[in-house]
């Protein structure tokens, strides 16, 4: 794969599992 590939792929996964953490503090009661 080409590091564009990867630097997006990368990026991805930074945002989900930021988006995950922050639903995870402001939403306990979901998990």
């Amino acid at each position: 794969m080409r590091a564009s590939t990867m630097l997006i792929l990368t990026a991805g996964v930074t945002v989900v599992v930021l988006g995950y953490l922050l639903v995870a503090l402001l939403r306990p009661e979901w998990f």
